[in-house]
């Protein structure tokens, strides 16, 4: 059988070609009966739009990238706030009807090839996860005919570029650093992550800001948001000062590390010091002890991301936002 046409369409339903084309495309403008008559003949004639006519009419792709920067170390597919953040991306941009295309961007061949893909006009947006503060790509994307928004903030996003939607990393620090010195810790460390990320830069910044408020010194290790690094950056701080008795790890992973090193340190938690993480991933209930930490849901913060990008589609601001979080205390602190 010969697949309908817009032209049979147009004719069974009595109306012109174009009528059909407003029709199909989901235009507002069609009065209620014209829309009525033609869906009638849209489902009697078992007509289905041919995607890529409809697409080279409208210029548009209905495709998202969704950009990670992937360096040798830092964000994997291993981490679980990678899979909450493509989970959480890819579920809300499926039901605004957009085919997700993945793509990694840790080297310098691999950003140019996103660059190439996006100039050459397969996405109607991006969306950029991790990025690096050095990392030229969210600077070369914004200069393209293309909306991108970035899921966490960039360094092109602190001169007015890129917009984000970003967690409130030096509030929740503060949070932590405060509930440690209420519960009357005195030399209280913390494990940053990897400084050439805004996210660690905003941790160690509400992290230094509480101590100074109170007259104390800060104690810093540096991660790299993996728990092998919070393991090593533990053992580092218990060599620099063995009497810390309080630490706030950047992320939840590092913090798990951590609780590794201070086990077998023989330290007690939260007895001999106590610990704070950040994220809440699922894990942090589990540890032992159970992890007092910053909820931070990035499924709330990706599902944010991708209505920012989806408004920026349809004329909206560009607003950038700020995701409010809350200390859930557990036994570790």
């Amino acid at each position: 059988m010969k697949r309908p046409t817009l032209e049979a369409v147009a004719a069974r339903a009595g109306v012109s070609r174009s009528s059909v084309s407003r029709v199909i495309n989901g235009e507002p403008t069609v009065a209620p009966e014209i829309r009525e008559v033609v869906l009638k003949a849209v489902r009697e004639l078992g007509y289905v739009p041919n995607a890529a006519a409809r697409n080279l009419a409208t210029r548009r792709t209905n495709a998202v990238a969704v950009v990670v920067s992937d360096p040798p170390q830092g964000l994997t597919s291993d981490d679980p706030m990678f899979s909450a953040v493509v989970r959480a991306a890819s579920r809300e941009l499926e039901a605004a009807g957009k085919q997700v295309v993945l793509m990694l961007a840790g080297s310098d061949h691999s950003r140019l090839r996103v660059e190439q893909y996006v100039a050459a006009g397969h996405v109607d947006g991006v969306m950029l996860v991790s990025m690096h503060g050095a990392d030229p790509l969210p600077a070369a994307l914004a200069r393209m005919d293309v909306p991108v928004v970035s899921c966490g903030k960039t360094a092109h996003s602190e001169r007015g570029g890129v917009p984000y939607v970003e967690n409130d990393n030096v509030g929740g620090a503060r949070k932590a650093v405060r509930y440690l010195l209420e519960r009357g810790r005195r030399r209280v460390a913390t494990i940053s992550g990897p400084l050439d990320m805004i996210a660690s830069q905003e941790r160690l910044a509400g992290y230094r800001e509480t101590l100074r408020d109170t007259g104390r010194r800060s104690i810093v290790a540096i991660g790299d948001f993996t728990r092998v690094s919070g393991a090593e950056a533990m053992r580092q701080l218990l060599e620099d000062d063995p009497e810390l008795d309080a630490v706030f790890a950047a992320n939840d992973l590092m913090a798990v590390g951590a609780l590794r090193t201070l086990r077998e340190a023989g330290r007690r938690v939260p007895d001999d010091v106590a610990v704070v993480g950040f994220d809440d991933i699922e894990a942090a209930s589990y540890t032992a002890p159970p992890l007092t930490t910053v909820r931070s849901p990035m499924a709330d913060q990706a599902v944010a991301t991708v209505r920012l990008l989806l408004g920026l589609f349809e004329g909206g601001p560009a607003e950038s936002v700020i995701m409010p979080n809350e200390l859930v205390i557990r036994e570790s602190a």
